[in-house]
């Protein structure tokens, strides 16, 4: 048991480490780009700490453990829009663009329904299913280019004062921050899974909670640190392009390499992983910002969900 708590600890300090060095290096890219932080955390950083999940749901694939697979992903969604929102606004008010009002949030929100229609029918992810969440993924990632190709942004954003290291160091810097993510997030889940198989706790209820939160460590430390330096761009781009990511991406790779069913993943999971787009789409598309209150009312619903599922 010892030596699982220090696992846990270990890969915490990890993950908080290397969020700090990938969003230096992520600012650093778009001040050079000249590209908007909500695209750098739509696509560099979304990818990069998505990577968790990505392991975690393709290894419970192989191992013929589909409904942790599936699991892993629906509770990280809901962890990252609830919680990871609301502790990165409740450290300081997220700044919202219109386009990603207009069209990041609405498109994290199609791909939830998406998901929840796609399991409807049969209970489970079949192949041409996972074809249809790349292709929207596919879709997803061509507006998101050409947005950065045009230098497009409904509104001027301040991707910071401070001075931009050199490329080298940026890409140095992300892939340091990546690996420390990945590697702690791995530390983490490990530990914290042998120690509730200790304590004799169910194994969906792990994958729900312990495993879904230990891969989204990246995330959450990604955001909180980016909403404190005032990157608020790269701090709600984190959460929906992640979101988008495990879903179409992550989802629709492991369903091409074999089905997965969704059992032990019931209608209130999904309905409270769409709910929290909703509330995320509703919280800032009256005045483009996540105040404080609105962080403490996500992450109130997220503990209200906790409380329900243990």
């Amino acid at each position: 048991m010892v030596i699982n708590i220090l696992s846990i600890v270990i890969g915490i300090a990890l993950v908080l480490w290397g969020a700090d060095r990938l969003t230096d290096g992520a600012v650093s890219v778009a001040q050079r780009m000249g590209v908007p932080q909500i695209i750098i955390g739509l696509t560099i950083v979304a990818f990069g700490t998505s990577m968790p999940e990505f392991c975690s749901s393709l290894v419970s694939a192989l191992h013929n453990q589909p409904g942790m697979a599936v699991g892993n992903v629906v509770g990280s969604n809901i962890f990252n829009a609830l919680l990871i929102v609301g502790a990165a606004a409740v450290v300081a008010p997220i700044s919202i663009l219109k386009s990603t009002v207009k069209r990041d949030i609405p498109f994290a929100l199609i791909a939830s329904i998406l998901l929840v229609f796609l399991c409807g029918f049969d209970g489970k992810i079949q192949w041409y299913d996972a074809v249809i969440l790349l292709v929207f993924f596919v879709i997803f990632m061509v507006m998101t280019l050409r947005e950065a190709k045009a230098g497009k942004a409904d509104g001027s954003e301040d991707n910071g004062e401070k001075k931009a290291m050199s490329p080298l160091m940026s890409v140095v810097w992300i892939v340091v921050g990546l690996a420390c993510l990945i590697g702690g997030s791995t530390v983490f889940v490990n530990g914290a899974s042998e120690l509730a198989a200790e304590l004799g706790v169910e194994p969906a209820i792990i994958g729900l909670t312990i495993v879904a939160m230990g891969t989204s460590l990246p995330e959450l430390a990604t955001s909180v640190v980016s909403a404190r330096k005032g990157n608020s761009g790269i701090a709600i781009g984190n959460v929906l392009g992640s979101n988008v990511f495990n879903i179409l991406f992550i989802l629709g790779i492991t369903g091409v390499i074999c089905p997965l069913d969704i059992k032990g993943i019931t209608p209130v999971d999904l309905s409270v992983m769409t709910l929290s787009m909703v509330l995320l789409w509703l919280f800032s598309y009256t005045k483009l910002t996540i105040e404080r209150w609105e962080g403490v009312a996500l992450i109130a619903i997220f503990i209200g969900y906790m409380v329900w599922l243990i």
